[in-house]
């Protein structure tokens, strides 16, 4: 049984899978297991939680739809850079659309994805999801085409050059 107790610590790969199948084996409510567990007080419980989260298909990733904004929230709040970085890869994974454009989660992306002080994960997560939103709107796109350009590349992961490179050649789905 999935406990708080049980998802504190350093977790493997292997570890997250077994949360993973674990949520899944008794019965894939993976948004019931989301809400118990993203908010805890111990940072190595949520950012457990949602490395198993990380785990699902993107059918059982939809399950989470509703928590949206919620976890747009947590990802712009959060001072872990782990959990960060977890909850804006399950955000990736979620449906986005015009309708539920949210324009401080955009400036905070747009913040985040150049800031060298971030983590390189985040930069590249940050990075594909303004462009997602920014997709819209082309003088929003148009805005994001420019400040990517305008990066001083030498300073970037390879991560980044390469996110980078995808949008510059609009090949960046």
């Amino acid at each position: 049984m999935i406990t708080a107790e049980r998802l504190k610590g350093a977790y493997s790969e292997g570890e997250a899978l077994a949360i993973y199948n674990e949520v899944k084996a008794t019965g894939g409510d993976f948004a019931a297991f989301a809400r118990t567990y993203v908010h805890h007080d111990d940072y190595q419980v949520a950012r457990n939680t949602l490395w198993g989260l990380t785990k699902a298909t993107n059918d059982e990733l939809s399950q989470l739809q509703p928590m949206l904004n919620e976890l747009i929230d947590l990802a712009m709040s959060h001072g872990n850079p782990s959990v960060r970085r977890l909850t804006l890869n399950v955000i990736e994974r979620l449906h986005m659309s015009e309708d539920n454009l949210r324009s401080d989660f955009l400036d905070w992306c747009l913040d985040r994805m150049v800031s060298l002080e971030e983590f390189p994960g985040t930069q590249s997560l940050c990075m594909k999801l303004a462009h997602r939103m920014c997709k819209f709107y082309p003088e929003l796109m148009d805005e994001l085409v420019r400040t990517v350009r305008s990066m001083d590349i030498e300073y970037y992961s390879p991560a980044v050059k390469s996110v980078r490179t995808r949008i510059l050649n609009g090949k960046l789905k």
